[in-house]
């Protein structure tokens, strides 16, 4: 293939071609596209979310997460679902916020403060030669509301809301008494109840200490995991009398460890984050 000259109309229109450096990155398979904003800048970053996140024509993800400096904090992380949408807060992410901030350099150091739209979060990584596998996250204080239900297809569902900076409302139940998530999760999602949305979780309570969850988000439908989901699950089990102060939530990607000593006081997560792999996107 013969080799565009220098300087030529088609060669400078391919210069303007923006290529975007990013980094792929999962927590428990939830997986995001991260792009490090000290050094890339990102312009309309709804559209570019949606075209990065598809998974047949984009790199393939379940979102866009921008890391950025911070007035406030060491950084600021920047997330958008895979329909575009701005989310305020992603437990899986900030996991990987962190992991890269240590390992790259941006933040020189283990503990660190990273700004959110739900406010500033203080996270512990536990690196190992370098690197970084497991994050701690203060996952600030959750707001467990009262029961409530929801009528789906003519049948009455029990949910609890729950607030972590982000709205869920929390399902408890197994088969057949509770419907598939893919079944009922966007329902709820797009319902009158909820005008700007929700994510839905689905939990069976295995033992006092471990629940099974499945999750349909907000914007991007069912996950292999959601760590404000597990959080915001553990603090309605928590309400409700079925686990104690820490336990596990098992999700379709693995599992998060969760401690709350209760009412008022903040919650724990901690998790694995795993690089996948780097590349540039041409948008």
């Amino acid at each position: 293939m013969r080799a565009l000259p220098p300087g030529s109309r088609m060669a400078k229109g391919l210069e303007r071609r923006l290529d975007l450096k990013f980094t792929k990155m999962q927590g428990l398979g939830n997986d995001y596209v991260y792009v490090n904003c000290f050094e890339e800048t990102v312009k309309k970053p709804e559209l570019v979310a949606k075209r990065i996140s598809d998974r047949h024509f984009g790199v393939g993800a379940d979102g866009l997460i921008l890391i950025c400096p911070s007035k406030q904090a060491d950084c600021r992380m920047e997330m958008y679902n895979a329909d575009g949408s701005r989310g305020a807060m992603c437990g899986n992410g900030i996991r990987c916020v962190a992991k890269y901030a240590y390992e790259t350099g941006l933040v020189g150091k283990a503990d660190m403060a990273v700004e959110t739209d739900s406010g500033v979060r203080h996270v512990r990584c536990r690196p190992e030669n370098g690197r970084v596998h497991l994050v701690e996250v203060d996952m600030g204080i959750p707001a467990v509301g009262e029961q409530e239900t929801f009528v789906w297809e003519g049948r009455k569902l029990l949910f609890t809301p729950v607030d972590m900076g982000n709205p869920h409302a929390v399902f408890f139940g197994s088969p057949p008494e509770l419907p598939a998530i893919l079944d009922f999760g966007p329902v709820v999602e797009k319902s009158s109840r909820f005008p700007d949305g929700v994510n839905v979780e689905a939990i069976q309570v295995e033992d006092g200490r471990t629940l099974s969850m499945r999750v349909w988000e907000r914007g991007s439908g069912e996950t292999m995991a959601c760590g404000t989901g597990a959080c915001a699950s553990f603090a309605a089990a928590k309400t409700m009398g079925f686990v104690g102060n820490a336990g596990v939530v098992r999700l379709l990607g693995g599992d998060l460890e969760i401690s709350w000593a209760g009412s008022g006081e903040p919650l724990f997560m901690t998790g694995p984050a795993v690089e996948v792999f780097r590349g540039e996107v041409l948008l």
